[in-house]
């Protein structure tokens, strides 16, 4: 089948991955459903469209490094899977350097706090239950070297379900309890 038209407007949609026998391209307005020498005729003819996808899953990831470590070029895998070959280039280089190959969630601030860290707050309020969240802070500060603020201790503690108790003076009377002392 031969792909005539617009190239332009064409870009493949979906295919089945391993045995590519058929995949789908839009071809100006419409849909249209190519075999195997077709779909790599327009793959290998439009170098610049690749299909678009916001994340890899993680099997993607791990068949990309797959075909990677048996010796395929990085621009071989990009052709293959339709993906960009810095965004390859980018996922190799990770693995290399700590052997992950799974997303990095990194939303917001960083914490100030190590997991530890926050274990040892939990540790120490729990011992000496009277210290303030300043105490807290001054003993982390001093035992790990981390300075946090009085108001990231409380938020921790209060995390693990620590707050702060109030000791009351006086136990409130209610309107019996008044009317009984004034009787």
């Amino acid at each position: 089948m031969q792909i005539t038209g617009n190239h332009q407007m064409a870009r493949i949609l979906r295919h089945n991955d391993e045995s590519v026998r058929e995949g789908y391209i839009r071809n100006g307005g419409k849909e249209v459903k190519v075999f195997t020498s077709a779909l790599k005729a327009f793959q290998c003819n439009n170098p610049i469209v690749m299909a678009q996808r916001k994340h890899l899953d993680d099997f993607l990831r791990g068949r990309i490094i797959g075909r990677l470590e048996c010796g395929r070029t990085q621009l071989e895998v990009s052709e293959e899977f339709g993906i960009a070959q810095s965004v390859i280039s980018r996922l190799w280089q990770r693995f290399q350097d700590d052997g992950n190959v799974s997303r990095c969630y990194s939303t917001g601030r960083p914490r100030v706090t190590t997991p530890n860290e926050d274990w040892y707050l939990a540790v120490t309020a729990k011992r000496n239950r009277r210290s303030t969240a300043s105490d807290l802070s001054r003993q982390l500060s001093s035992a790990t070297g981390t300075t946090v603020s009085r108001k990231t201790v409380y938020r921790r503690l209060g995390h693990i379900g620590l707050y702060a108790h109030r000791p009351v003076r006086c136990v409130p009377l209610t309107a019996t309890h008044c009317r009984l002392r004034l009787a």
